[in-house]
């Protein structure tokens, strides 16, 4: 079958074929998740189920290795709203080493770590199309691509291609961002159906991005 011709469903099937077993594997969606929502919590899942991995970690950054103007709130909240989050979900957990080790994050550094503690674990990192563009900007990549294995999630009006190896998985998009969802909050509109309420709830007892 021509490459072209493979839908990212296929690729998905082909994968699973190719998978090891005897391994365990593990999904990392890394963000500032400043706030999470549920694009964030769709993606996890969905790509969970599509690929039959055993686990998504979502992995907060302390400080992304870029070049960012954006403020962020401290750590401690942006990990709460991810335990309301995920609470009580299916095959997600949360990944705190980059919170741990402080300071700026490279994902080549983060995932030499975590081979180097979990040896028996096949990682399937989870970016979005806009990042996928970035790929060969990142530190140290012609050595990440060997270490796990990179998959692609397209976003709303954002095509993307590469000459990387990505897995490409179809999930409902969803023009969902955090920025939004701070916007909503400062001027007083709730993000109903955007975010869990457990997480709003916790905004608002916090009084975070008033």
């Amino acid at each position: 079958m021509a490459l072209e011709l493979v839908t990212p469903f296929t690729k998905v099937e082909l994968e699973t074929e190719k998978k090891d077993i005897t391994r365990k594997q593990v999904g990392i969606l890394g963000g500032n998740f400043n706030p999470i929502h549920n694009a964030h919590l769709v993606v996890a899942d969905q790509v969970r189920q599509q690929l039959g991995l055993d686990q998504v970690l979502l992995m907060p950054e302390f400080k992304p290795p870029h070049v960012d103007l954006k403020e962020t709130i401290d750590e401690k909240y942006r990990l709460e709203m991810l335990k309301l989050a995920i609470n009580s979900a299916e095959g997600l957990a949360i990944e705190p080493i980059e919170l741990e080790r402080k300071g700026i994050s490279y994902t080549y550094d983060t995932m030499a770590l975590l081979k180097e503690k979990n040896p028996e674990v096949d990682y399937y990192f989870i970016i979005g199309a806009d990042m996928v563009d970035y790929l060969p900007k990142w530190h140290r990549i012609d050595e990440l691509v060997q270490m796990v294995q990179f998959v692609g999630v397209q976003r709303p009006k954002y095509k993307a291609g590469t000459s990387y190896p990505v897995i490409w998985v179809d999930v409902p998009l969803m023009d969902i961002s955090s920025s939004m969802i701070r916007d909503f909050i400062k001027k007083g509109r709730q993000p109903n159906y955007l975010m869990p309420q457990s997480v709003f709830n916790y905004i608002q007892k916090e009084g975070l991005y008033q």
